[in-house]
């Protein structure tokens, strides 16, 4: 089997990626990834922002890509983002530390303006390129369930075709073991003008709600 039909077989949201995806521990994959030249990001990031978490966390987070803090940081969602998400974590009944959280493309991208560092978003080919590690993490913890956070995340996960406006928190079957859903990125909450901000901030924990009941109905008794 080639590289590519390894990666569709193995990892069943992953467009094929060329080459095998590698398998080891989180810090060893952390190692690799901090090397990763596959597309231009690297040059003017600060630190390739793995995921975090622990090996056998049961429900996986993706979120899109990293920010700024994050960037800095090296870590994910530690930024307004993140503190958003911890906040919608904490009314969902869920701990971070339990879950395993990291992004779908692991640079930060931006555009400068003086001293400020704006975020843009990650093109077709550099959200391809770093599929490989989304990939090997998907590999490495094998999550029964998963919550993509925001539109890249989830056609990352479900293809294309997929509108978050249209199938937010609805939970898809991505092969016969595991099952995912998606919802707001919080990066875009904050974004939204207007009551319509606490609106899709509750959606966001509601569908984070969803996603520790299906931990507790898949805990063992």
């Amino acid at each position: 089997m080639s590289g590519a039909e390894a990666v569709a077989a193995e990892a069943p949201f992953a467009k094929p990626v060329g080459q095998p995806v590698p398998r080891a521990s989180l810090r060893a994959l952390r190692a690799q990834a901090a090397g990763c030249r596959a597309c231009p990001l690297w040059r003017d990031a600060t630190a390739t922002v793995f995921g975090e978490g622990p090996a056998r966390a049961r429900a996986m987070l993706i979120g899109e890509q990293p920010g700024d803090e994050e960037d800095r940081s090296g870590r994910p969602f530690v930024g307004p983002a993140g503190r958003l998400l911890e906040r919608a974590l904490g009314e969902a009944g869920l701990e971070r530390g339990a879950l395993y959280l990291t992004n779908a493309v692991k640079h930060f991208k931006f555009q400068r303006r003086g001293a400020r560092r704006l975020h843009d978003r990650a093109n077709a080919h550099e959200q391809q390129a770093c599929r490989l590690w989304l990939a090997a993490e998907w590999l490495r913890l094998r999550p029964r369930l998963a919550v993509a956070l925001g539109a890249m995340a989830a056609q990352t996960l479900f293809g294309a075709g997929f509108r978050l406006s249209r199938e937010r928190g609805r939970w898809i079957k991505l092969d016969a073991r595991s099952r995912a859903l998606a919802t707001w990125h919080p990066s875009a909450i904050l974004r939204t003008p207007g009551p319509q901000r606490e609106r899709r901030y509750r959606e966001l924990v509601e569908d984070l709600r969803a996603l520790a009941q299906a931990l507790d109905e898949a805990a063992p008794r």
